[in-house]
């Protein structure tokens, strides 16, 4: 290290260690749920389970190495580059993980009948293993060549090593970043998720529409589960945007305007919005849903609290008042 940390270094490490605590605890809590509650596993939580392991490697990984990174530890070149691809595949497979999400949840207001027929477990394990493969071959793109080794600027030492600052700029390409991650692989699942969105938003509409003027029964409940799924589709594409855009669009002014100086603090605080989306993905997939609340609370009370969870044993009318519940909320309790 050439020297101390600055004040903005030690404040963006500090929120660092807040953000991958939160992220690690939050959806290590979504899978601990899914473990213990047997009507969480089906192929929606498939991919819940997916996005909560890429968001516990952001936490357990990402972030540790982008602290590294940030403080510019002398090594050698390969060494600081498979940092930074390490990097790039799991906040890729996170990314590839909202896509699977957002997909899924489309074909649950699409095909509401057929849904469980067409999207199987194994077909959701497979689509969960391309996320990660495709995650792995862009992530390591920059080790099979397209990266800063050949750049003029590169110090070789006195034995023919080369050793350098380990940053996330001088092994990694901005070319790379912007045309083949940017253009590639986050702007058009951003695009693709804002298309997906607006059929479901205009089939909700049009659902809303024609159940409120053909049916005489109340339509409160049925309107309130279509409500709830649009406002967290809002709010998942929402907080995607708003975590991964400055950060490119950053890149994207280093690359176009290499005369433009980006001040560090924006940097800094667009480099925390990307990990702090994984912080985030709990409340969003997890909260929303009235089965991990449950789950949630049992392990708090169970395991946190070491209070054991009292079964009691419900009455005739109380177990088949459950029953009928349950049959009513089998199509949208996963909402």
């Amino acid at each position: 290290m050439s020297g101390g940390l600055s004040s903005a270094q030690a404040l963006y490490i500090g929120m660092e260690v807040v953000i991958a605590v939160s992220s690690v605890i939050g959806n290590v809590m979504v899978v601990w749920a899914v473990k213990i509650n047997r009507s969480l596993r089906d192929t929606t939580f498939c991919f819940i389970v997916s996005l909560a392991l890429a968001d516990i490697a952001v936490g357990a990984l990402v972030i540790p190495l982008a602290i590294t990174i940030s403080i510019g530890l002398k090594t050698h070149f390969y060494s600081c580059l498979l940092v930074a691809c390490t990097v790039l595949v799991l906040t890729q497979s996170s990314i590839l993980a909202l896509l699977a999400i957002a997909i899924d949840r489309y074909l649950r207001v699409k095909i509401p009948v057929s849904y469980k027929r067409v999207v199987t477990q194994r077909r959701a394990g497979a689509a969960v293993v391309l996320c990660w493969a495709v995650s792995f071959v862009v992530g390591l793109t920059p080790m099979l060549g397209w990266n800063n080794l050949h750049s003029p600027w590169q110090n070789r030492s006195q034995d023919g090593d080369l050793v350098i600052t380990c940053r996330f700029e001088n092994v990694i390409s901005m070319d790379y970043m912007v045309y083949f991650n940017f253009f590639g692989w986050v702007l058009p699942p951003l695009v693709l998720m804002v298309l997906i969105y607006a059929e479901i938003f205009y089939m909700i509409h049009r659902q809303l529409n024609k159940k409120v003027s053909a049916s005489h029964t109340d339509p409160r409940r049925y309107y309130g589960k279509e409500l709830k799924l649009a406002k967290s589709l809002a709010l998942v594409l929402f907080l995607f945007a708003l975590s991964w855009l400055p950060l490119h669009i950053l890149n994207c002014i280093t690359l176009f305007c290499p005369d433009c100086r980006n001040p560090m603090i924006l940097l800094y605080v667009a480099i925390l919005l990307t990990h702090g989306n994984s912080a985030v993905n709990p409340v969003v997939y997890a909260f929303r849903i009235k089965k991990f609340r449950t789950a949630f609370l049992r392990i708090w009370k169970q395991y946190v609290c070491c209070r054991d969870t009292p079964h009691i044993r419900p009455r005739p009318s109380e177990r088949l008042d459950s029953l009928i519940r349950r049959h009513q909320q089998q199509h949208d309790d996963d909402i």
